[in-house]
């Protein structure tokens, strides 16, 4: 028995939840070890001031019910408002940031100059801003033998108004 503490019975039941033979066991161990003595006397007053806590009954202050019951009628009330602006502090930024989006391609789809292409077709849209064609990009289509064009001659392709 010296080899086997009785510690770890105690500490996964308690003592009331012990059968006979199990506090026999643990009272013989106890008196035989120190270190398992000392786990049992612990493991008494723990259980005496368990049951003295628990046989204490308190009584709560007068007008416990009323001041509850406010409390909680205010905070309903509160909540009611504050459903709709913790919406808003949530989500206030994205709304006004969409807002103004909406706002910004609104006066630029109105105000901003219009230059109607003078042609309908992509083609020919393409050859009137630039004199390549996507072709020509993409697939390098383009005359081997042409010469390269200089920067002033791109520049002025890119920029060139729409007259």
């Amino acid at each position: 028995m010296r080899d086997e503490h009785i510690i770890g019975m105690i500490e996964h039941a308690p003592l009331s939840g012990l059968s006979e033979s199990e506090l026999a066991k643990v009272r013989e161990h106890a008196g035989l070890c120190a270190e398992c003595r000392r786990a049992f006397e612990a493991a008494q007053v723990s259980t005496l001031l368990l049951r003295e806590r628990a046989a204490e009954t308190i009584e709560p202050s007068p007008f416990f019910q009323t001041r509850v019951l406010a409390a909680l009628r205010e905070r309903q009330a509160a909540g009611e408002v504050s459903a709709f602006r913790r919406l808003w502090n949530a989500t206030g930024a994205l709304v006004s940031s969409m807002a103004a989006t909406v706002a910004a391609l609104a006066i630029l789809t109105l105000f901003a100059p219009d230059s109607p292409p003078t042609t309908t077709g992509p083609q020919e849209m393409a050859s009137t801003y630039n004199s390549y064609t996507a072709e020509e990009v993409l697939f390098d289509q383009s005359d081997a033998t042409a010469e390269q064009m200089s920067y002033g001659q791109v520049l002025s392709t890119l920029y060139e108004s729409g007259e």
